[in-house]
């Protein structure tokens, strides 16, 4: 007759990940699950996420940080107490500044704390460094006031000089805009901007992800992607991307930026590569990506490597042999995108706009290599639930802009 077991003992371990509504939630939930580790999530109050479908997961809403930023973190905490979580793992810029101010002293945060939070959440931060680092960068200028920049000769780029910023208590994320002329700027002026601002000038050219995992002995498991449609083409998420080569000239530089935060754990540097084929240094992502499916399907699985290197230092991930090249592209989100080709750019300086029948046409082209995001045989009402989630949120986003 065998020992009894302690049930508590053996129980693996719990991950208490967020915001569950965030677009990796779904595909970190399955990297995790696929790994051996348990899952549950926190989203905020009123919110119905996909993820809720995944089995095996618990949901628990929490006051979401766009009212009330410091009941968020205090929520996240007692919660992970409740749970008696393992690891917390951040899934996007809302739940990484969380993150890096919760103080616990049972769970490890898998998420990047200190210098490396501040400068994932400082895109002014990130610019400097990129640019020590040996990256190539636009000119940049940072602004407190819009009215700074009173005429511009060029098209410019007016975007928010950090991810997120803390207004009488709450989070806020305002997005950018593009602006042809000084006409255009100053109807962008008219808007209520926190500052800082980034100022810089708009460069034509195709999206590219350069991901990875960093532990003490430096980074591996290398792979990029290409975007191939963004939900909103004068800039955005992507819709549809596509497996790419390393560029190696991208990866020492890449090493000596994440070298100076001390990074650890999954991470993502995005390009923006020019019609003269030179790779612009557009940001850096500390958490998970919206198009971590395409990594997945490809058999990396940055989300439990993070956790997995959380309860481990020592852990290093073994990088897939032969990744197939795959297309993943985001149902709700393709669908998301021919409304903002019907719509029409918002600025005369996006002189290049898709056709609304080519666009049809690509949408509605599949083959072998195509995948979709959140999508599981086994689990179909995930990816259903998914997709009328997210086409709501564009609708709602769309009246907003309307009204």
């Amino acid at each position: 007759m065998s020992p009894p077991t302690d049930q508590a003992s053996t129980a693996k371990p719990l991950v208490l990940m967020g915001f569950a509504e965030s677009l990796a939630a779904i595909e970190a939930c399955w990297s995790l699950h696929a790994a051996g580790f348990r899952v549950a999530a926190f989203t905020r109050e009123g919110t119905k996420p996909g993820l809720r479908h995944c089995r095996g997961v618990s949901v628990h809403p929490v006051c979401p940080p766009e009212k009330d930023a410091g009941a968020t973190v205090e929520a996240v905490a007692a919660l992970a107490r409740k749970l008696g979580a393992a690891v917390v793992l951040a899934l996007d810029d809302n739940s990484l500044w969380v993150c890096a101010r919760l103080h616990l002293e049972g769970p490890r945060v898998a998420s990047p704390v200190g210098l490396g939070a501040d400068c994932a959440l400082d895109k002014a931060q990130q610019l400097e460094l990129a640019t020590r680092s040996g990256f190539l960068v636009p000119a940049s200028r940072v602004v407190q006031d819009i009215r700074e920049v009173a005429q511009i000769g060029s098209p410019v780029v007016v975007k928010p000089a950090r991810a997120l910023y803390e207004v009488a208590g709450a989070l806020v994320r305002p997005t950018g805009v593009v602006c042809a002329d000084s006409q255009e700027l100053e109807h962008a002026a008219t808007k209520a901007w926190p500052p800082p601002l980034l100022v810089q000038p708009l460069i034509h050219g195709v999206g590219e992800g350069l991901f990875g995992h960093a532990t003490a002995q430096g980074v591996t498991a290398w792979s990029a992607h290409q975007r191939l449609r963004m939900v909103n083409p004068q800039g955005s998420a992507s819709s549809a991307c596509t497996s790419h080569p390393v560029d190696p000239t991208l990866v020492e530089p890449a090493e000596r930026f994440l070298r100076a935060l001390r990074w650890r754990g999954l991470f993502m540097l995005e390009f923006l590569r020019d019609r003269e084929g030179r790779p612009w240094f557009m940001e850096f992502n500390g958490r998970a990506w919206g198009s971590t499916a395409l990594s997945r399907r490809r058999g990396y699985e940055y989300p439990a490597w993070t956790v997995a290197a959380a309860l481990d230092p020592g852990f290093i991930p073994v990088a897939p042999a032969s990744p197939p090249p795959i297309r993943c592209r985001h149902l709700g989100m393709e669908i998301a995108h021919l409304a903002f080709i019907l719509r029409g750019p918002q600025s005369s300086a996006i002189s290049q706009w898709p056709s609304t029948w080519r666009t049809v046409g690509n949408l509605l082209k599949v083959s072998r290599r195509d995948r979709l995001y959140n999508w599981s045989r086994s689990e179909p009402w995930v990816l259903v639930d998914d997709t009328v989630q997210t086409l709501n949120y564009y609708r709602r986003r769309f009246a907003r802009r309307a009204a």
